[in-house]
């Protein structure tokens, strides 16, 4: 199936050499009949109506006027049909399959108006022919007016196949381009995850490893082994950032052999808490208006991306606490599962903050915001009545 598909393709793409060919047998085969029977002007007339077959595709419309012209030469010195006049129907053929529409309805005429100059050329006319040369005359014209119709037809259904396979093939070539501009684009949305994806990384683990680097200096000479559980804290974190990083890079290098470690999502805040008390935050979770951990369940499932988006917004917001609020400061993360979807609350107190949470992290407030609306849903940032910053977020369920 592949050599004749190999084949096929081959004579798509030669049209020249295979006409040449065609024509050479054609030459071959039809001229030796006169040449053996002592006739060689008829011989050189018939090969002279087959050469111009080998420019039948590359060169219509030339390869029909030196037919025509042949032709009319014959009919003026009233030289008798040869074998090559097959090259009539094949030339007409060619024209109406690859030749411009003027030229298509032209050798239509031309072969309509040709049967007839070549039967009253050979069958008599006016007065002086009998009857019966009268009918022979219609009947040859008649034939001949079939075999020039039949072989237009031919062709024209020719063109119009080839113009419909040279549609489709337009057409898949724009379908590829517009899929390939697609994966462009996919590509770059991808990337510009990874990269909000690498900014919680980076601003999260820096944010711990550097108030656990400050708490382990103040208590080294104090209470060594406070320092000594400060600096394993940070051994921990950055263990946990390589590991992040390495994977999102993995991705980026669009290496198969990339980690497959699952997504985080909302079943892993409690990994992620121990990791803020850890670096000093007094920090309390309420669910469902339950203090409590995670065993509460949602009404309805959140999807994947959706529980990842939720996540980043509370570490997003922890991580602006430990680096904004100051020294002493409490937080509290409320998530509620409403009848529409869930609802994120991150509140501090900002006790000893110089400056308010937020500000001092536009990117990642910004992150955030992008990150929520992918889902259509909403967040609304700004300093809390009292005192302190509150982040809230809203995450709607998926419709599917």
């Amino acid at each position: 199936m592949d050599r004749r598909h190999a084949l096929y393709s081959w004579f798509r793409r030669n049209p020249f050499k295979v006409d040449c060919a065609v024509a050479a047998v054609l030459v071959l085969i039809l001229g030796p009949v006169y040449a053996f029977a002592s006739r060689p002007p008829l011989a050189l007339l018939s090969a002279a109506l087959l050469v111009p077959l080998a420019w039948r595709r590359t060169r219509p419309v030339a390869a029909a006027a030196v037919v025509v012209f042949i032709c009319l030469v014959q009919w003026a010195l009233a030289v008798q049909p040869v074998a090559g006049q097959i090259a009539v129907p094949l030339i007409i053929y060619a024209v109406a399959a690859y030749g411009p529409v003027w030229a298509s309805r032209a050798v239509l005429v031309l072969g309509l108006v040709g049967a007839v100059m070549l039967t009253t050329r050979y069958y008599g006319s006016g007065v002086t022919s009998g009857i019966q040369d009268l009918t022979v005359g219609a009947t040859y014209t008649v034939l001949v007016w079939m075999l020039v119709l039949v072989s237009w037809t031919l062709g024209d259904l020719t063109r119009v196949r080839r113009l419909q396979l040279q549609a489709l093939e337009d057409r898949n070539r724009r379908l590829e381009i517009e899929q390939q501009q697609e994966r462009q684009l996919a590509a770059a949305d991808e990337r510009s995850h990874i990269a909000r994806e690498m900014h919680d990384i980076v601003a999260h683990s820096l944010a711990v490893i550097i108030t656990q680097a400050d708490g382990a200096r103040y208590a080294a000479a104090a209470k060594p082994e406070l320092a000594t559980e400060a600096l394993a804290t940070i051994a921990g974190t950055g263990r946990n950032s390589l590991a992040e990083m390495r994977r999102l890079l993995g991705v980026l290098r669009s290496d198969e052999q990339s980690g497959t470690r699952p997504l985080p999502g909302l079943s892993d805040l409690d990994e992620l808490f121990l990791g803020f008390r850890a670096a000093g935050l007094t920090l309390s979770l309420e669910q469902g208006g339950v203090a409590s951990g995670l065993s509460g369940g949602s009404r309805r499932r959140l999807p994947p991306g959706a529980e990842l988006t939720a996540y980043r917004v509370v570490q997003e917001a922890l991580t602006n606490v430990i680096k904004h609020a100051g020294p002493r400061a409490r937080a509290a993360v409320d998530l509620q599962w409403e009848g529409r979807g869930l609802r994120i609350d991150v509140l501090d107190d900002g006790r000893g903050a110089a400056a308010d949470p937020g500000q001092g992290d536009g990117n990642g407030l910004r992150g955030m915001a992008e990150r929520i609306a992918l889902y259509d849903g909403s967040l609304d940032a700004g300093p809390a009545s009292g005192g302190g910053f509150r982040v809230s977020a809203f995450i709607p369920y998926s419709e599917s």
